[in-house]
């Protein structure tokens, strides 16, 4: 017991990463959410904001020997991978210096050499990616582990259920977080899950399942803790579920008809940022001041992320057959 405390004990340089990543999602989100209704972003964007503690906690336990496959909704894990940020905001532009050098946008935004193997278009396509990566660093010995985040909707596709089964067959090191925001789109889960909660499922796979306060960076932090020490050790796959509520729509223009009530709700009495700012000054872990610089430097960073991108060019024509082949 002694060992596990240590295990997860977290020190001051570490909350203070795991704030100024919350921050950074936070801010991101909420920049993005404001630069959208101007037009100038093309294509959909789907938010991550409400939800940060899950992609904050999960990753916290990772390194460079791992590897995360998203969602659509996707740039919270980026970030949280440690995806840059500036490249994140001009791939979402469109732009060339974007980290897919603007053909993606921001539901293909990946970054391999963070081991961020890409937002995903397709529910339940990242699942059966984290299967290949966890079986490559079985077998190469590597210690690495796999992540697939993946929400409620995707929770009940076949590409999810199959990669659980052949995680637990091949005994692989991963571990599958059904981020359960309360809807597929615009369905709530309690209408489209049939059982009360996701990680029970786990169970008819041989896997632990458990169920995380998807609004509490600690609980996230020590439940991924477990799993990812377990995995390393051989262990075997986990399915996580964070419960939490997104603050934004499914979508940039959801009109949210519905749902009332509770994003005000969740957002005064639930926030993953107030509940972790809360604790750390009561305990003193961080002081006020500490979390009023990380603000103001993160505040800065997603000014200078939209500048930059914005400025930045365009993909040519010249562009349109590079990065379409793999070339080894």
């Amino acid at each position: 017991m002694t060992d596990t405390v240590e295990r997860r004990a977290l020190t001051r340089e570490q909350l203070l990463s795991a704030y100024r990543t919350m921050r950074a999602i936070r801010e991101f989100e909420e920049r993005v959410h404001a630069e959208f209704a101007t037009g100038e972003i093309p294509g959909f964007v789907h938010l991550y904001a409400g939800e940060e503690a899950s992609a904050a906690g999960v990753c916290g336990n990772l390194d460079d020997r791992d590897t995360i496959a998203s969602t659509h909704r996707g740039h919270g894990h980026c970030i949280a991978k440690g995806v840059d940020v500036s490249e994140m905001m001009a791939e979402i532009y469109g732009r060339r210096t974007g980290s897919c050098h603007g053909k993606g946008g921001s539901m293909h935004i990946a970054d391999l050499s963070k081991g961020m193997l890409g937002a995903n278009g397709i529910v339940g396509g990242g699942p059966p990616l984290i299967c290949g990566t966890a079986l490559a660093a079985k077998i190469k010995g590597t210690g690495g582990v796999s992540v697939a985040f993946f929400g409620d909707g995707a929770s009940n596709q076949g590409t999810t259920l199959e990669s659980m089964n052949l995680a637990s067959v091949w005994n692989l090191p991963a571990i599958f977080v059904a981020e359960n925001n309360g809807y597929a789109e615009t369905t709530s889960s309690t209408w489209s899950v049939a059982s009360d909660n996701i990680a029970d499922r786990a169970a008819g796979f041989g896997m632990p399942g458990v169920v995380v306060d998807g609004f509490d960076f600690f609980a996230v932090h020590e439940a991924a803790s477990e799993a990812v020490a377990r995995a390393r050790d051989g262990g075997g796959p986990t399915l996580l579920e964070m419960k939490f509520t997104r603050y934004f729509g499914h979508f940039e223009g959801d009109q949210q008809t519905y749902r009332a009530g509770e994003v005000e709700h969740a957002r005064a009495e639930l926030d993953c940022l107030k509940r972790f700012a809360a604790r750390v000054i009561e305990t003193g872990a961080l002081t006020q001041s500490d979390l009023e610089a990380a603000d103001a430097e993160v505040a800065t960073m997603i000014d200078e992320a939209v500048g930059e991108a914005k400025s930045a060019p365009l993909p040519t024509e010249a562009d349109l057959l590079t990065d379409v082949y793999v070339r080894y």
